[in-house]
């Protein structure tokens, strides 16, 4: 029998003043058996970073033809692909073709980096692609206090994250290993 997908109700207060992007955003959230909290947290902090009326979160781990997030248009043409993790080189060449603009998400301290030294050279003809880091020591400080109804506020101002969960207050500086062109 196979395992279920835990669900997770996410009231996201958001107040970004880096884009003068304001709003409130409820949504829920399938933690698939095989994603980590942690990998559900990143997933929520780049849909804060990347907000947009239009931004959306996918079916992810459960389908191969989409990614984590994704902005469509009206015309059902995507228009930014968002990859969490550190996906293989084919699926971050799939994103920069299927999509105006393709966005990995990468966290972990130890592996992403050794992940980004060995793919980054073959990922340069992809203007495109932007690569985004999140630091480990963050993501640690609020697995804890993440529970199935999770109340977040996030604040960002000046590329700096503040992120509320639970009475924890944590800061999170993004690093942008590739800015697309």
């Amino acid at each position: 029998m196979a395992l279920k997908s835990t669900v997770y109700k996410v009231q996201l207060n958001l107040a970004d003043m880096d884009r003068e992007r304001y709003a409130d955003h409820a949504f829920t959230l399938a933690l698939h058996p095989s994603e980590t909290l942690e990998r559900l947290l990143v997933r929520i902090i780049a849909f804060a970073w990347f907000a947009d009326e239009d931004l959306v979160f996918t079916r992810g781990l459960s389908s191969e033809d989409e990614p984590d997030l994704w902005q469509k248009d009206l015309t059902d043409t995507i228009l930014h692909w968002m990859e969490v993790g550190m996906p293989d080189e084919t699926r971050i060449r799939k994103g920069c073709h299927r999509a105006a603009r393709m966005t990995v998400v990468t966290y972990g301290d130890h592996a992403a980096p050794v992940w980004w030294e060995k793919i980054r050279s073959s990922l340069t003809r992809f203007e495109n692609l932007e690569v985004l880091f999140l630091p480990q020591a963050p993501l640690e400080a609020m697995t804890p206090h993440m529970g199935r109804n999770l109340s977040l506020q996030i604040t960002r101002q000046d590329g700096v994250l503040w992120i509320t969960l639970d009475n924890l207050t944590v800061e999170l500086k993004p690093e942008v290993w590739r800015q697309a062109r």
